[in-house]
């Protein structure tokens, strides 16, 4: 999986959310382009516009060692590093004819979004949500480590008006994976040598190992 693509998913959860509570039925389109100028002079209708503006690592999150990749039984076929998580911060803004129209979206965005603490796997699409994980999302927080709205707006060459910050953490995958040896599937044997350089039978030690079944075969 690339990391681009993590990005894609992260914008079809997004407009999934988007598109229903408050604003389910209601038609409005969903875009992620830059809110500039000449963009927001080509709009026709109501559009609720979730700009991806910043990623930055969440270092806080990041762990070392490896992690084993499991198949389909269970067994570790092989390990890599445990992924790395990133803040994906979007500015979300209403755009209407008419400011009192734009503030009634933004009310409804904000009451969509926030009964979404957290994104269980469930909630997530294709290979993002095959990793397992929890992804958390925060609308309207307080980021110390976020440019200034000011500065993406005059960046933009737009004039500033009211947005919301909708930040989700998501992991991305770290690779390359190393391929894992096959799994146990014999126990350790210790056999005791007599005096005379012969081994005795009735001295030997088998260990099994406790994943496998008395018949042998893994679990």
């Amino acid at each position: 999986m690339k990391g681009t693509t993590v990005i894609h998913e992260v914008d079809e959860v997004l407009k999934g959310l988007l598109t229903g509570g408050a604003l389910a039925s209601s038609g409005v389109e969903i875009a992620f382009e830059a809110p500039t100028r000449d963009w927001a002079a080509r709009r026709n209708g109501p559009v609720v516009d979730a700009y991806l503006y910043d990623i930055r690592e969440d270092v806080q999150r990041r762990q070392r060692g490896t992690v084993p990749v499991r198949d389909e039984q269970g067994a570790v076929r092989s390990r890599r590093q445990p992924p790395r998580w990133f803040r994906l911060a979007y500015l979300v803004t209403a755009w209407t004819k008419r400011p009192q129209d734009e503030h009634r979206l933004l009310s409804a965005v904000l009451a969509t979004l926030m009964p979404h603490e957290t994104l269980s796997p469930d909630q997530l699409t294709g290979p993002l949500a095959e990793l397992g994980l929890t992804v958390p999302l925060t609308v309207a927080g307080a980021g110390a480590e976020a440019r200034s709205m000011a500065d993406v707006w005059s960046a933009l060459g737009g004039e500033l008006k009211p947005s919301l910050d909708v930040v989700l953490t998501v992991p991305f995958p770290a690779y390359p994976e190393y391929d894992a040896g096959p799994p146990v599937t014999e126990g350790a044997a210790v056999r005791v040598r007599g005096i005379d350089g012969s081994y005795d039978d009735n001295l030997e030690r088998a260990h099994r190992p406790s994943h496998l079944a008395a018949g042998g075969a893994a679990q």
